[in-house]
């Protein structure tokens, strides 16, 4: 199944890599192969993870205080966001008219 990420959530996941990196050199490719992890889990069992809102779901992520909010679509996977899971809930809502 393919795997798609709205821009902003590519953007997201781009900003967190580099803040990592920032702060320890090598922690951003640590979080962007937890993120790896994840999406692999998310393919292989797309319903798997907690629905929070009727068809979107949250993915955590291991060792890091963030998940993956995504849509299982018909042809593919829709990453909405890469979200801090200590900031700023549900800021995402209105990305779920981008999908489809």
């Amino acid at each position: 199944m393919k795997v798609r990420f709205l821009e902003l959530a590519r953007q997201e996941l781009d900003d967190t890599v580099a803040w990592y990196d920032a702060q320890v050199p090598g922690l951003g490719s640590e979080f962007l192969d937890e993120i790896d992890r994840a999406i692999g889990r998310i393919v292989a069992w797309p319903s798997s993870c907690e629905e929070i809102k009727p068809g979107i779901r949250r993915c955590l992520i291991s060792r890091f205080p963030y998940g993956l909010i995504y849509a299982d679509e018909t042809e593919a996977i829709v990453i909405l966001a890469v979200a801090h899971l200590h900031r700023y809930p549900r800021y995402w809502t209105e990305r779920t008219d981008e999908i489809s």
